[in-house]
Order: structure tokens, then C-alpha cells, then sequence
């Protein structure tokens, strides 16, 4: 009998579980963002047990939920987090499709850049900005190098009105003193900082990181302002196929297209980027092209070697060819050289190579390696300047975990520099005709100790010894601190010194235009600066929303700067090593607020004093300003999304007034005035795969007045006419603080798979 019981009982708990079973609810659905998959993102219900990863494919499934009302949450690394309401009915299979917005101030986001390990951006002691290529699309642009003009702090500066050359400026310092890497190598340098940024195809870029401060501790000379690391994207998480075309109202044609390709245990990405605009417009009058005339192509490919134990190989190219010119608009190549119709051409041929190989032992040993060559052939009305530049890299460093707070970095570093031209840098002191291209052997040591002593304080030590035969020993010192004084807020502060060899002829555009005599006064001494930099960032998220503000000062002394001189004759560029010291200080504030999945705002301002003080003759200082650099600058983003997959952008940035270089008793303004580039976007997505944008660039049509000093006389023949030229003016295309194009419509679409 009691047998009997004890069965009835089985069976009915069983009928009690199945039944409770089926009354029991499925949740399943994907993770998606910009029609990418976005796999291993944590998918979870509030309060409960309930929670699982999404696959490969961005797919997930939570089974057997009790029927009731929950709080979903999702959340993935460089992503929005992800909140809704939802209820699961007895029986029910809910069914969703979760779209993540991808975030520049997320703090799970991984970074190298600052330390040259790879951590979580929270966990970084030095301040890192993360910029995702879709930042960039809500103003796209054919290159890196106009991307950066709504980047807080950073201002793509064009030096001259006729042949468009720029560097970045970053807190006001020039672009020699920032540092470009590709993949944490040290790629676009010396000569080509000129041209180097406007050959990067935008279909490699996975994410910019970019590092306001000194990092010569690790990277060396040339990074005694900031660093901007290019990193390219991982093939085997690369669309296998995407396209960007662009076309505009000034004829100006791109194509961005990329391709990933997997053989075997390696994966290749192959990008091809193409940029053309030939149409000389002169909508100023002053006969001068407005805007110059390129052609350009670039091939990217890289490859990633699948190897045991997840370790790193892999290996990229890239190729640039470039051919552009500008001046008067009756200019061609006949006149190439010659004093009759001014132009400025140039040709560029570029090849570089960048690599990462982990050593097969069961510590963390790195080696990195790269090599670029860039041929240069140009014309600066009529004086040619022919040069050709090969650098090679190589470096060693081991990441020793001493204890699980404390983390050891130490390696060495050798750079090898080849440089020859057709001007009194390479040339042999008996002789103008015999040149001795100039070989620079830079080998160096580092050590970086990181120790976190508490969740509240983290501590990085640096150190880097580097030895030059015509300088001698040079040691640059770093420290940061990281303090976390309470959730959501964060302080981080970074101390130390940089370096920097200058070669006037492969970095400074002025002292290739024809318009001023060089002068060099003296041998040039390496450039010292002592830096300091103090950044707070509070982080707040909200049920469907994020608020970030990032607040720095900055501050740097140099010590035999070198800088040209453009005031004491205005026929002549006088460089020397400063007597006296320069400063550069400021402050910036950027707040980033996304408010759910429809608005974004994201608003920067920057605040800087750069100047030096230069030793007078009765024995005190006089006050330079520096030129191009305004005192007060700042960007600004506003975005809306409507359910139907359009999407509004308003980008932008505005400088305050700037100092320019004048001549004696000039007609033009010393300081520029206030002014702003605003574009608009609209763009519509049509399905998974498809998109077209476009909008108009410069919608308030600002153009710099009288960009060109004596257009009508570029080669000076009457320059000495006391009639016409009272004061002696000369040609001078360096007056420059704002782009030369005017307002533009712009068309394109993507498509990607």
C-alpha cells in the first residue's frame, strides 16, 4: 500500500513540474549595432538568475522564465548599455531584436595606446580618447586628416593656401611635437607629417586612440605633446565585404572599399582608397586655385596568423600614391619650374610596413617591427625639392606580471633614419653639389612599472634612456597617478619630459616655399619640454542614458624650442634655438550625453596660452604669441534618430581669434576673427546592409579674406615698384586659419556584409 501511495505521489509531482514547465516563458532574439553582430554581449533579466552571452552571430536564448514583468539589461564592451521593460506570459516565446549605440566614453572599452599593454580604458592610469570610425561618419570626410576637425583640442591646421599642406596641433602645440602611430608603431613622421595623414584610408581604421600629454617614456622622441595611434582593424572581425562611395558639388570623388578574405589559419583585410579632385576653382578671384588639385590612391592589407594559446602574429602594407598641385589656375605641368605661371606640385610615392609577433614562450614577450619609405618629388614655384626618407623600427618589451598589482614593462627600442634631399641639409660642406644623406641611428631602453595599491590608487612609474651621437644621452622620466576617490568619478594626473631632433626641411612647410630666404643661425640643439596634465571625468548612466564630462589642464616649458622666426625680416624664415623658454597651458571641458537611443550632444571647449619669452636686450623677456593657435576653440555634435532609421547630424567646430603671420605694415588683421564650420547630415539606413548619406559641408559659406599676399606678383619681379608697392610687399601664401572651400553639397552610401 504504501509502495502504491509513494507512486501516486511520483506522478503527480511530475504532472505538477511539466505543467509548471510549459506555463514557463522563452526569451531569444539578437544583439545588433550598425547592422554588425555584436557577439558576447551580457544579456541578463534584473534581479534574477537568469542571464546568458550572446554567440558569434550576436544570438541568444534564456529559457524557462516564470511568467512576470522584468527589467532586460544588455551591455557589451564599447556600447550604450541596454535597458527595457518587458513582461514574459506563461507559455510565450518573446521574440526581440536589441540594438546597442556604439559609445566613445564608455569605460570597459579596451585600450593600448597610454601604456602599451592592453586594458580596460577605466583601468588605465593615463587619460585616453577613444574615437570609433562611426564618430566620424556624422561628418564624413575622404581622410584621417579632416576627420580630426571635430575632436576637441585637436585642430588639422593647413599651412599654406596653395599646395594645402597641414599638420595636427594638438592643446596648441604643432604637428612635429605630436607623435602619429599605426598600430602603436611609429609610421608618419618627419617628412611625411605633411602629407602622411591624408593617405590613410578610413576602411582600416578600427578606432582612434589618442593621448594628450607627454609619452616620450615609451615612444620616444617626437612625442612630447600627444600621441594618435591608429588602430586597424582585427580581419577576422572585419565585415567581408563593405564599400564607401562619396561624391560633391565640387566634384570631388571617393571610394573607401574593403575586403576580408580567410585562408586557412590566416585572415586578410585588403582596403583600397581612392580620392580625386581636378577641377581648379578660384570662387575668391584672386587666380589662385582655391583648393588643391589631387589624385590619390592607397592600398591597405593585413594580415592575422591564427597560432596556439591565442598568441599575436600578424603583419601589414600599405602603398600610397599621390599626385597634386595648386597655384594659378592657368598653371599645368609645361610651366613645372618655371617664373612665368607660379604653381606648387608634388609628388608622393609611399610604402610602409608594420608587424607584431608574441614569442612562443609562456611569458608575455612582444616584438614589433615596421618600415616606411617615402619618395617625394615636388616643385615650390621654382625651386625644386627632391627628397627621400626611410626609417625602420624595431622593438623588444616584455610584460612581466610581478603580482596581480603590480606590473612590470621593460624593453629596447632601435630607430634607424635615412634622409636625403636636394637642399643645404644633405650637403657635404666643401661642396653644393655632393650630397651625404643624413643616417640617424637612435637605440633606447625602457621600464614602465604600473602597481595598484588599492581600488583608489594606481601609480605608473616610467623611465626611457635613449642615446644620439650628436646629442649625446637623453633621459625622459614619466609619472601618473590614478586616484578613484568614489563611483563614477575619476582623477588622473601625468608628469614628465619629452624630446625632439628637428629637421627643419622634413618638417616645416615654410621653409620650403619660395616666398621667404632660411636662415639657420646656429646647429640646432634637441628640443627639452617638462609637461603636466591633471584630468577629471565623472560618468553617470541613467535607465536608458549616459552622461560623461571630461575636464583637463595642461601645461608645458620648453627649453630650446625651435621656432621660425617670421617677424624680424619679411623676407626670411631665422631659425635658432630659443633664448629664453616657451610655454604652452590650458584647459579643456568636453560633455558627452546620449539621452536613450534618439539624441546625442556632445559639446567641447578649449582654452590655451601658447607663447614664448624671448631674452631683450636690457636683460628681461618680450611676449610672442604663438601663430595658429587661438586662444579659445571648441566642437560641438548634435544628433537625433527617428524609429524609421533616419538619422540627423550637426557637426562642427569654432576658433577664436588666432595670430597669423603678417608682414611689415600689412593691410590684413594680425588675429583672425570668431568663426565656425557647421555641417549637416541626414542619413538612411535600407535594411542590414545599406545606407546613403549626405548633406552640405560649410552650410555658412566662411572662407579666410585674403589668403594670398600679391597674387598677381607670385615670383616678385615688382616687388621693388615705389609706386604700386609703397611698402614693399611680398607673395605670401601662409595666411591661413581657416579652410579655403566653401560651402558644398555632399552625396554617398555605404553598403556592408
Amino acid at each position: 500500500m504504501q509502495k502504491k501511495f509513494t507512486l501516486v505521489l511520483y506522478f503527480v509531482f511530475i504532472g505538477i513540474y511539466a505543467q509548471s514547465q510549459e506555463r514557463r516563458g522563452i526569451l531569444k532574439g539578437s544583439v545588433r549595432s550598425d547592422n554588425e553582430n555584436v557577439s558576447f554581449a551580457s544579456v541578463g533579466l534584473s534581479g534574477t538568475h537568469f542571464g546568458v552571452v550572446t554567440d558569434s552571430l550576436g544570438n541568444f536564448r534564456i529559457a524557462n522564465i516564470p511568467p512576470g514583468k522584468y527589467k532586460l539589461k544588455v551591455s557589451g564592451i564599447g556600447y550604450f548599455p541596454y535597458e527595457k521593460n518587458i513582461e514574459i506570459k506563461a507559455g510565450e516565446t518573446v521574440d526581440l531584436s536589441i540594438v546597442l549605440e556604439e559609445s566613445k566614453t564608455n569605460l570597459n572599452e579596451v585600450v593600448v595606446t597610454g601604456t602599451m599593454r592592453t586594458v580596460r580604458r577605466s583601468e588605465s592610469p593615463v587619460p585616453i580618447e577613444i574615437y570609433t570610425p562611426k564618430f566620424f561618419r556624422s561628418n564624413p570626410t575622404p581622410n584621417l586628416f579632416e576627420s580630426l576637425s571635430i575632436v576637441n583640442g585637436v585642430k588639422p591646421q593647413v599651412n599654406c593656401n596653395v599646395c594645402n599642406t597641414g599638420d595636427i596641433h594638438m592643446n596648441g602645440m604643432e604637428g612635429p611635437y605630436t607623435m602619429i602611430l599605426i598600430d602603436g608603431m611609429p609610421i608618419v613622421s618627419a617628412l611625411s607629417t605633411v602629407y602622411g595623414l591624408s593617405g590613410i584610408p578610413n576602411s582600416m581604421v578600427e578606432r582612434l586612440e589618442i593621448v594628450k600629454g607627454p609619452a616620450s617614456s615609451l615612444y620616444g622622441s617626437e612625442a612630447m605633446g600627444g600621441i594618435i595611434n591608429v588602430i586597424t582593424k582585427t580581419p577576422s572581425l572585419a565585415p567581408v565585404f563593405s564599400a564607401d562611395l562619396m561624391t560633391t558639388s565640387w566634384k570631388e570623388h571617393s571610394a573607401d572599399i574593403s575586403s576580408r578574405l580567410k585562408l586557412g589559419k590566416v585572415y586578410s583585410l585588403v582596403g583600397v582608397n581612392y580620392y580625386n579632385f581636378w577641377e581648379p576653382y578660384d570662387k575668391n578671384g584672386d587666380s589662385f586655385t582655391d583648393l588643391t588639385q589631387q589624385k590619390r590612391f592607397s592600398i591597405f592589407n593585413k594580415w592575422n596568423i591564427e597560432r596556439p594559446d591565442n598568441k599575436q602574429a600578424s603583419i601589414a602594407m600599405r602603398y600610397v600614391n599621390e599626385d597634386r598641385w595648386g597655384g594659378q589656375t592657368t598653371w599645368n605641368e609645361k610651366w613645372l619650374g618655371s617664373d612665368s605661371i607660379y604653381g606648387e606640385s608634388i609628388f608622393t610615392r609611399r610604402f610602409e610596413l608594420v608587424g607584431t609577433y608574441q614569442l612562443p614562450f609562456s611569458e608575455k614577450i612582444m616584438t614589433n617591427f615596421s618600415f616606411n619609405t617615402h619618395d617625394q618629388k615636388s616643385y615650390y614655384g621654382i625651386i625644386p625639392y627632391n627628397a627621400r626618407q626611410n626609417i625602420a623600427f624595431g622593438q623588444i618589451y616584455w610584460d612581466k606580471s610581478l603580482s596581480q598589482n603590480n606590473i612590470l614593462l621593460f624593453g629596447s627600442a632601435l630607430r634607424y633614419t635615412w634622409y636625403d634631399d636636394n637642399t643645404p641639409a644633405t650637403a657635404l660642406a666643401d661642396s653644393s653639389l655632393t650630397n651625404s644623406p643624413v643616417k640617424t641611428v637612435l637605440p633606447g631602453v625602457f621600464i614602465q612599472d604600473e602597481i595598484k595599491f588599492s581600488r583608489l590608487w594606481h601609480l605608473l612609474l616610467g623611465l626611457r634612456y635613449d642615446y644620439d651621437k650628436n646629442h649625446g644621452n637623453i633621459i625622459s622620466p614619466r609619472m601618473a597617478l590614478k586616484v578613484t576617490p568614489a563611483d563614477h568619478h575619476t582623477i588622473r594626473s601625468s608628469f614628465g619630459t619629452g624630446y625632439r631632433v628637428v629637421n627643419l626641411f622634413t618638417e616645416d612647410h615654410a621653409a620650403l616655399t619660395g616666398a621667404r630666404e632660411v636662415v639657420i643661425l646656429e646647429d640646432l640643439l634637441p628640443e627639452r619640454s617638462y609637461n603636466g596634465n591633471v584630468n577629471y571625468t565623472y560618468n553617470e548612466y541613467f535607465e536608458q542614458s549616459v552622461l560623461n564630462i571630461d575636464f583637463s589642464a595642461f601645461y608645458s616649458y620648453f627649453t630650446n624650442q625651435i621656432v621660425g622666426d617670421f617677424d624680424t625680416n619679411p623676407n626670411q624664415i631665422i631659425y635658432k634655438n630659443l633664448d629664453g623658454y616657451a610655454v604652452t597651458r590650458g584647459v579643456s571641458l568636453e560633455n558627452n550625453l546620449q539621452l536613450g537611443t534618439n539624441w546625442k550632444f556632445i559639446l567641447g571647449i578649449t582654452y590655451q596660452d601658447v607663447f614664448r619669452m624671448i631674452k631683450a636686450e636690457n636683460g628681461g623677456y618680450s611676449k610672442i604669441t604663438q601663430l595658429h593657435a587661438p586662444r579659445w576653440s571648441g566642437n560641438y555634435t548634435l544628433s537625433y534618430s527617428f524609429r524609421n532609421s533616419l538619422t540627423l547630424d550637426i557637426t562642427g567646430f569654432w576658433d577664436g581669434p588666432m595670430r597669423l603671420p603678417v608682414l611689415p605694415n600689412d593691410y590684413r588683421p594680425e588675429y583672425s576673427p570668431w568663426f565656425t564650420i557647421a555641417n549637416f547630415q541626414a542619413t538612411k539606413k535600407m535594411g542590414k546592409h545599406f545606407e546613403m548619406y549626405g548633406g552640405v559641408k560649410n552650410i555658412l559659406d566662411f572662407v579666410p579674406e585674403d589668403p594670398i599676399m600679391r597674387p598677381f606678383d607670385p615670383f616678385d619681379k615688382q616687388v621693388n615698384d615705389p609706386v604700386n608697392n609703397p611698402y614693399h610687399y611680398t607673395f605670401d601664401p601662409g595666411y591661413n586659419y581657416a579652410p579655403m572651400q566653401g560651402l558644398k553639397l555632399f552625396l554617398g552610401f555605404r553598403y556592408t556584409l
